[in-house]
């Protein structure tokens, strides 16, 4: 397995997942909290952090099982943020004898439409191509950012981003990404680990209305961190730490 991947603690496999122009950084406050109670893996994604291009499409999912394997776990927690959180939904969904537990931090959702704002956004700054640095500037003028921006994590944040945006012009010619067949959305209902949904209260109105798509699925727990907005592993590891530690210890 050619991804990079850091384990710190001992006990029970926690495998992170980092967001969207993220890296295994993303967890730089979160997983010592954790560490204190479990074996944290955080693992960089294909074509980010310190891990290797794709040659061909990303598969998020495929990549996750390999790992799994390689790392001789026959079950563990997931615990993803936003693209993370969808790429734990979706191995859920096909490999759930693989999964112990799911803790999900504003997960995005394939298919989900959201609003206009979001959608201009995100158009916004793809119109920026292929200027990296201009890219960036806006991603962070993201509508559901209001709190990192006032952070003093946002400079760390950006850097994050920054490296992952250049790395991602080295390998956009790759093609998108494979997702499943058939997306999490139409069947949330057979999601069937024990899952911890989290967002801020100070989040995007659309990241309520995805935690509400997920309240079709059977064994699922809702969660908010007051005063958070969709970085709140930036802003608030603390009480995500003792969210998650307490959803894992019942």
């Amino acid at each position: 397995m050619d991804l990079h991947v850091e384990r710190i603690g001992q006990g029970k496999s926690v495998v992170m997942l980092h967001s969207g122009g993220g890296d295994s950084r993303d967890w730089t406050f979160l997983a010592p909290l954790l560490s204190e109670h479990y074996q944290v893996i955080m693992v960089d994604a294909r074509g980010c952090g310190q891990s290797p291009a794709p040659i061909g499409p990303a598969n998020y999912v495929a990549d996750l099982l390999e790992l799994l394997d390689e790392l001789q776990l026959e079950k563990a927690t997931l615990l993803g943020l936003q693209v993370g959180g969808q790429i734990a939904t979706e191995f859920a969904l096909q490999h759930s004898e693989r999964v112990q537990e799911l803790v999900l931090l504003t997960p995005e959702l394939a298919n989900f439409r959201h609003a206009s704002d979001i959608c201009i956004y995100h158009r916004t700054v793809m119109e920026a191509l292929p200027d990296v640095a201009h890219m960036v500037e806006l991603a962070m003028e993201a509508p559901f950012f209001p709190v990192i921006k006032n952070s003093p994590h946002f400079d760390f944040m950006k850097t994050i981003n920054l490296h992952n945006t250049h790395r991602l012009m080295e390998w956009a010619a790759s093609g998108p990404p494979i997702w499943p067949t058939i997306p999490a959305i139409e069947h949330l209902n057979e999601l069937e680990p024990r899952t911890l949904h989290i967002h801020g209260t100070l989040d995007h109105p659309d990241s309520k209305k995805i935690a509400e798509q997920y309240e079709v699925a059977q064994h699922i727990q809702f969660a908010t961190i007051v005063g958070a907005d969709q970085k709140l592993n930036f802003t608030h590891p603390e009480e995500l730490a003792e969210l998650i530690v307490s959803f894992l210890k019942e």
